[in-house]
Parts: structure tokens; sequence; C-alpha cells
């Protein structure tokens, strides 16, 4: 099985990069976003709210710092035809605001915490 994830092309010493939900909402809490693009991010977020577990609230532990330090979300390759149809618009609005962004694929990215039909949470393996 594969798994996908988006994630900013650079992260702070010592630090995971960001994925690129937590990339959109830092542009909406930054105020820059047009209207347009708020109305988009917004919709976006409020769906994939809607059409999939949040894990933190399966496992309130999960994104706890002090239990697990780091952690990163993947998608399943599987969720393509559902989730993953919506990714390029988040994308767009990324390159739209300069914030750099890679794909990444794995067929093992960490030691599994959380999974679920179509997303799993890691702790990465020492890098």
């Amino acid at each position: 099985m594969t798994f996908l994830r988006y994630e900013a092309d650079r992260a702070a010493p010592g630090k995971l990069p960001t994925g690129i939900f937590g990339l959109a909402n830092g542009l909406a809490r930054s105020g820059l976003l047009t209207p347009e693009d708020r109305a988009f991010w917004r919709a976006g977020n409020d769906w994939y709210d809607a059409a999939y577990p949040d894990p933190g609230a399966v496992d309130p532990t999960l994104f706890d710092k002090a239990v697990h330090p780091v952690t990163s979300c993947w998608f399943k390759e599987s969720a393509a035809a559902h989730l993953l149809v919506r990714v390029p618009g988040y994308l767009a609005l990324l390159d739209r605001y300069g914030v750099g962004w890679v794909e990444r694929r794995s067929a093992d990215p960490g030691f599994v915490l959380y999974a679920d039909d179509v997303q799993i949470v890691v702790r990465p393996y020492d890098r």
C-alpha cells in the first residue's frame, strides 16, 4: 500500500514540514486570503470535516506533544477517488500565495499510531 502526504517544501530546524491543511489554515488565520479564497478554504475544510474522521477526536493523545512529540498524517492511496480529488484546489491556493509544497509517497512512513479507511497518523522513524 502507498501513502500520500502533501506538505511544505521545507521545515523549521528540528520540525517536520507542515501538511497542506495546516498551511492553508495558516494562510486563513493570517488574513491574507481574498474573500473568494477564504470561501474556498472554508467550504473545503467543512467538506473534509464531514467526509472523514478527525483522528484527534478519536484519540485526543495523537496530537498531544507531551505524548507524541512528532506526528504526521498521510492519506491512503485508496482515498484518491473520494478525498484526494479536492487536494488540487488546496495546492492551487498555496501556489497563489507563494507557499512551497511537495508531494511525498511512501510505503512505510513511520510507526502507525492511528489508521482508518482513508488515512494514517504516524510517528516518523528517526531521520
